[in-house]
C-alpha cells in the first residue's frame, strides 16, 4: 500500500511508484535557493566597490551588465518554475525514471547562476559566454519537454489531459527554437548581444503553429 508519510514505493506488480509531495517539495527548494544564488556575484561586487572608497553610484556604473543578468535571470527562473510547478500539480505519483528526469530538469535550473555570473562579467563580445548562457536556456526548456513527454505516455502518473500536455509541449518546443534563434542571432551578430532575447516575445504566436502541427485543438 502506497505510503503518503514516509514516502515508501507503492506496491504493485508495476515498476514501484512514490507520492509526488517530497518530490514537489524538493523541486521548489532547490529553484529557490538557485535564484538566491543569482544575487552572490552583485553582493561581492558591493564590498569590493565600499573598500576600494568608491561611490554607490559607481557601482551601479561598473556593474549594470551584472544588474541586467541578475533581474533576466531571476525572471526566467520564476517563469520555468511557474511552468514546472503547474506540470507537476497534477502528478500524483512518481517513478525512479521521472525522478531522474526532475534531478536533470533540475541540473539546467542549477547551473544558470554559474551562466548568469558568466554573462554578468565577460564582455559582451564573447561568443562562447554567450552559448552558455542561452543555452542554458534551450537545456531548460528541453528538460520540461522531455517531463512532459514522460507523463504524456504514463497517465496513470498523472490527472492532466493529453490535450494540455500537448499545448505544454508546443509551449517548451516553441521556446527552445526561439532561444536557439536567439543564440544564432546574438552570436553572429555581436551588435544584438543579449538583446536578441526580445525575440521571445514570438513564442504565442510560435506555439499555436506547434501546437497545431501537435494536433492541439483550438480554445481553452
Amino acid at each position: 500500500m502506497e505510503q503518503r508519510r514516509g514516502g515508501e514505493p507503492e506496491d504493485g506488480p508495476g515498476p514501484p511508484t512514490f507520492v509526488a509531495e517530497r518530490t514537489t517539495a524538493f523541486l521548489d527548494a532547490v529553484v529557490a535557493i538557485a535564484m538566491t544564488l543569482l544575487i552572490l556575484p552583485l553582493m561581492e561586487s558591493v564590498g569590493d566597490v565600499a573598500e576600494s572608497g568608491a561611490s554607490a553610484g559607481e557601482w551601479f556604473g561598473e556593474h549594470d551588465q551584472q544588474l541586467v543578468s541578475f533581474v533576466l535571470s531571476f525572471v526566467l527562473i520564476a517563469m520555468f518554475w511557474i511552468s514546472h510547478h503547474r506540470l507537476y500539480a497534477s502528478v500524483q505519483r512518481v517513478t525512479v525514471p521521472l525522478l531522474c528526469i526532475s534531478m536533470a530538469w533540475l541540473l539546467t535550473i542549477v547551473w544558470l547562476p554559474v551562466a548568469t555570473a558568466m554573462s554578468g562579467r565577460f564582455s559582451d563580445g564573447d561568443g562562447l559566454v554567450k552559448a552558455v548562457y542561452i543555452g542554458s536556456m534551450i537545456a531548460i526548456c528541453l528538460m520540461t519537454l522531455v517531463t512532459r513527454a514522460y507523463l504524456a505516455r504514463q497517465p496513470e502518473l498523472h490527472d492532466s489531459s493529453q490535450t494540455l500536455l500537448r499545448r505544454g509541449m508546443a509551449v517548451d518546443i516553441a521556446q527552445a527554437l526561439l532561444f536557439t534563434l536567439a543564440l544564432v542571432l546574438a552570436v553572429t551578430v555581436r551588435s544584438l548581444g543579449y538583446s536578441a532575447l526580445f525575440i521571445m516575445v514570438l513564442v504565442g504566436p510560435l506555439q499555436g503553429a506547434v501546437g497545431r502541427m501537435l494536433g492541439v485543438p483550438r480554445g481553452p
